[in-house]
């Protein structure tokens, strides 16, 4: 563990000369005593690791001196090779560039290690689309892999969800694309919109790369990116708070027993936790009533559906009416006897 730990603080101390105590207790997940430890640690070991004091101060290594542990361990090589994600590649436009590249680092492996990485590909593979859903490439995604890569930024036009008709069914921003995020099969652009928000400083948005309309770039210049944004960070802080945003519309509904045991499988893991936390019953006949938030009257009729008896949806009224009509539907579908029959 602590062998590990110091051959990472000599990569970081040869990649990022003048790293603080505290930012390597950071990068490093321990306390900064841990770090005056180690360092000496690393002193003892014959690894020249000098420290500077005074506010610009930090720890670096001699001028010149470069480590003797960039050789991958064969662990090491097989992590390495299962990093990748080849849909998500493809999706991007950059499947052939990571051939390229994967060729390359194989040919510059020792054989053993080689062998190791090869192994690791024939035994694993990540499957990212969720079940039950037909993954599809967004046409616009490589043109926005494009500006996210180039810091270009973009004019993209959004058709938003669930909206009445007296509101705009699409929007136009100006985008500065700082990244792009695959959720379950699912892409979604995270940027920042300059001029709003965090005192005109700029507002961070994230929005489904399926509804992006249409694309232009809106400047010949690239954006200075924030250096301090960190996407994987910014996507864990954020992600449950939008995927909350997208449940615009609550229908109140009855269930059987077995329709709260089916209800997790057809509706989003979020909206029923929290639908389930305000439910009142059983009544007197077993029924559980709840306030189910969901993304739209469309969402909740096509995932409703598929619970038949086992739901009875008591508002809004329209999509009340909505099932009334498919009941009605069916039954008269299934009252008569198939002509074949008669």
């Amino acid at each position: 563990m602590r062998a590990a730990r110091l051959i990472r603080m000599a990569l970081l101390l040869q990649l990022n000369p003048g790293l603080t105590a505290a930012s390597l207790a950071r990068e490093l997940d321990v306390s900064e005593r841990t770090v005056i430890r180690d360092v000496q640690a690393l002193q003892e070991a014959g690894i020249p690791v000098r420290s500077e004091r005074g506010r610009v101060g930090g720890y670096s290594l001699e001028p010149g001196y470069r480590t003797r542990l960039t050789t991958l361990h064969p662990t090491e090589a097989e992590t390495l090779f299962l990093s990748g994600l080849p849909t998500a590649l493809q999706d991007l436009g950059l499947s052939d560039a990571a051939d390229a590249a994967r060729l390359k680092l194989t040919a510059s492996l020792l054989p053993s290690v080689r062998a190791a990485a090869e192994s690791s590909v024939r035994r694993f593979h990540l499957d990212a689309p969720a079940w039950f859903r037909e993954p599809s490439t967004p046409q616009l995604l490589p043109e926005l892999a494009r500006a996210v890569w180039s810091d270009r930024t973009v004019e993209l036009s959004y058709a938003r969800p669930g909206r009445d008709s007296a509101q705009p069914s699409t929007v136009s921003r100006v985008m500065e694309p700082y990244g792009l995020v695959l959720k379950a099969g699912v892409w979604y652009l995270v940027g920042r919109i300059p001029g709003e928000g965090a005192d005109r400083g700029g507002a961070w948005r994230t929005y489904r790369v399926d509804r992006v309309t249409a694309l232009t770039p809106a400047t010949e210049e690239p954006f200075v990116r924030d250096a301090a944004f960190d996407l994987a960070t910014y996507w864990e802080t954020h992600a449950a708070g939008f995927a909350r945003t997208l449940l615009r519309t609550t229908v109140t509904v009855r269930l059987t027993e077995q329709g709260l045991r089916r209800l997790p499988g057809v509706a989003d893991a979020a909206a029923v936790e929290e639908a389930l936390a305000g439910a009142s019953g059983p009544d007197a006949a077993g029924l559980v009533t709840l306030d189910l938030p969901t993304e739209s009257q469309d969402v909740a009729f096509h995932q409703l559906t598929s619970l038949g008896a086992d739901v009875e949806v008591l508002a809004p009224a329209d999509l009340r009416t909505r099932f009334r009509e498919r009941a009605l539907a069916l039954a008269a579908l299934y009252g008569t006897q198939p002509e074949n029959q008669r």
